[in-house]
């Protein structure tokens, strides 16, 4: 590749995020030297449900690539929102939230925060676990 800064990403790194989920991993600081943006794959299988997080000072967009999912998402996980294939989402900044598959089919996410990486200032809201742990897939 030419040193001019262009860095092309190919598919098969993978990791878990501190959302308890395994991405696969796209252009971030790690992988392409990006500081302002990212974006991931997050592939769900049925019953797949994330760790209620926020992100500090961060915003991201999610956009359904296959399938469907609900977002959790409010203080207190408190709205519910279906995203459908072809459907984007925002998030701002600091909202608690969690994707969870409740469908009997994957769900493939591309997700795209403002920072060099999806664990920046990630925040792990342990104490709205519980309502997470009371929906049945």
């Amino acid at each position: 590749m030419a040193n001019d800064g262009v860095r092309l990403i190919k598919p098969g790194k993978r990791y878990e995020g501190a959302q308890g989920v395994i991405y696969d991993a796209g252009v971030s600081r790690h992988t392409a030297g990006a500081e302002k943006v990212c974006m991931n794959v997050l592939p769900m299988l049925p019953g797949m449900k994330s760790k209620p997080h926020i992100h500090k000072g961060i915003e991201t967009i999610a956009y359904m690539l296959e399938g469907e999912c609900y977002l959790f998402h409010g203080s207190q996980l408190e709205n519910k929102t279906l995203i459908k294939k072809g459907e984007q989402i925002f998030i701002p900044e600091n909202v608690p939230h969690a994707p969870c598959n409740l469908s009997n089919e994957k769900c493939v996410w591309i997700v795209v925060h403002s920072s060099g990486d999806d664990q920046d200032e990630l925040i792990r809201t342990t104490e709205l676990d519980y309502i997470l742990e009371q929906i049945k897939v």
